[in-house]
């Protein structure tokens, strides 16, 4: 490691070669890397602090709006069909004026805008205003009262917490309503019934154990024992059988980053000139500053060392580009390292041509299956890591939506579920998640002079080196290094120094 003499608010270091572990080691502790450039934002001294955010793979369950976005991409496969618009509650990539000037990763590649309307925090709310607006609704527009009840019910299939709904629905011409009968439940709103009333008897200790508890009536129906009463996992929506004649043809290859490998160095050229296309159309980059040497430092220099041991995945650990080929040219890559712990989601790039497709989300429910896969056989690979939230910019708190997911305490350095996080992050940019006030980062140096240094070819601890420096200020940069690294990877890692 060398350090890097960079602003107070990102001090960096560039990083010649570094394991897996290490850099697992240092996200963990807020770090980041951009090509080989590795820094760490200082928290409470940006103007917007940068969060570390992971989501539990094992876990999630796609949302309405990540169905959509899965079954657009399967009809067009099946026949070509191209969505007219976007859907409110897609989300959407946003331009690089939204992102923030300090995080070198520029938008990494789930940097969209979400509809924040269908996160389970803010249902409740939705449910009271409904109700609220029902009860002040004239009978004139009842039709429209009744659309909104179904869009509410949609959200109640969805698994989010559920509210007694009242579906009324207008009489007949010519008919007046009899106001002595209950009202009349439509055969969808009994079938969502059977489906809740189902999974609350499988699971009668979860979080669906709520809804007779908040009010639900009883069914007058028995749930079947039906497999298709159960909620598609991610994996059937990702891999739904296509037709023979499907119009087209989506592979996803997983290439090395490294130009000793024969694909990664055959698609190359396709793959920079896509990264050419995409920074100039969505990010309106001059063609100077997307060229060649800018690609290669960027998306293709990785200090990561690739390590294959045997119990680890198949593919093994390292840096790696997602390629993502539509009738045989590429459409998308995504960067991505897989560490012992985790999928890390470096970058996103895609042809502008294909954006109706919503590639960043598709992309990251697929890297999201991958880590699933992944963990089947190496267990403790279990998390997919998306980069940095930031709450206080609001088109980047896309990345709560893939839930569950939790922020990292920039103070304690352990994972906190953002449903805790999110109410003190309203009433302060800068947030402690953890809640003990006697915690202290356990991970923190507490024997500096046992730091390792590289100095004029020799390998020495810090405690030997110091002896041989004159300079103050040498002491506050490495003592620095060592306070943001933490105990472990300064003794691990070499820090070089002229």
């Amino acid at each position: 490691m060398r350090d890097n003499d960079g602003p107070a608010v990102a001090p960096g270091m560039w990083a010649h070669s570094m394991t897996v572990q290490d850099y697992q080691d240092l996200i963990d502790r807020g770090w980041r890397r951009s090509g080989k450039y590795v820094y760490k934002p200082v928290m409470n001294q940006t103007c917007c602090p940068q969060y570390t955010i992971r989501c539990r793979p094992l876990q999630f369950q796609p949302s309405k709006s990540h169905k959509k976005v899965l079954k657009k991409m399967l009809k067009f496969l099946a026949k070509g069909e191209i969505s007219k618009g976007n859907c409110e509650d897609e989300p959407m990539e946003p331009t690089m004026e939204d992102t923030v000037a300090g995080d070198f990763g520029l938008i990494n590649k789930l940097d969209i805008q979400c509809d924040l309307k269908t996160l389970s925090d803010d249902v409740k709310e939705s449910f009271e205003s409904e109700e609220k607006k029902k009860g002040r609704i004239p009978k004139k527009e009842e039709s429209k009262e009744l659309i909104q009840s179904q869009h509410i019910e949609e959200k109640l299939g969805s698994g989010e917490p559920s509210h007694p709904v009242k579906v009324h629905t207008a009489p007949k011409p010519g008919k007046g309503a009899d106001l002595s009968k209950p009202p009349c439940r439509k055969a969808k709103e009994i079938r969502k019934e059977r489906k809740r009333l189902k999974l609350m008897h499988q699971n009668p200790a979860g979080e669906l154990a709520g809804f007779q508890a908040q009010g639900e009536p009883p069914s007058l129906f028995q749930p079947k024992a039906n497999k298709s009463n159960q909620p598609k996992s991610l994996e059937d929506l990702i891999f739904e059988s296509l037709p023979e004649n499907a119009s087209h043809k989506l592979e996803v290859r997983l290439v090395p980053v490294s130009f000793e490998d024969p694909e990664f160095k055959s698609s190359f050229s396709q793959s920079f000139s896509l990264y050419v296309k995409y920074q100039m159309a969505i990010h309106q980059d001059p063609p100077d500053e997307c060229g060649k040497t800018e690609f290669t430092r960027f998306l293709c220099s990785s200090p990561l060392e690739a390590e294959n041991p045997p119990h680890g995945p198949d593919c093994g650990y390292g840096s790696f580009h997602q390629q993502y080929w539509l009738d045989g040219r590429i459409i998308a890559v995504g960067v991505i390292d897989i560490l012992p712990y985790c999928v890390s989601s470096v970058y996103l790039y895609y042809d502008p041509d294909y954006s109706f497709l919503s590639l960043g989300v598709y992309s990251a429910l697929r890297e999201i299956g991958f880590t699933r896969q992944l963990h089947q056989k190496t267990s403790q690979l279990s998390y997919y890591y998306m980069g940095f939230y930031i709450h206080s910019c609001p088109k980047m708190k896309y990345k709560g939506q893939y839930r569950p997911s939790d922020l990292l305490c920039p103070e304690t350095y352990v994972w906190v579920p953002i449903e805790q996080c999110l109410s003190s992050l309203e009433n302060s940019k800068y947030c402690r998640f953890n809640q003990d006030p006697e915690a202290v980062d356990e991970g923190r140096s507490k024997e500096p002079d046992r730091l390792q240094v590289f100095h004029r070819k020799a390998i020495m601890p810090y405690g030997i080196y110091k002896k041989q420096q004159k300079d103050p200020s040498e002491e506050a940069a490495v003592l620095q290094y060592a306070g943001l690294v933490g105990q472990v990877c300064s003794e691990r890692m070499l820090l070089l120094r002229n």
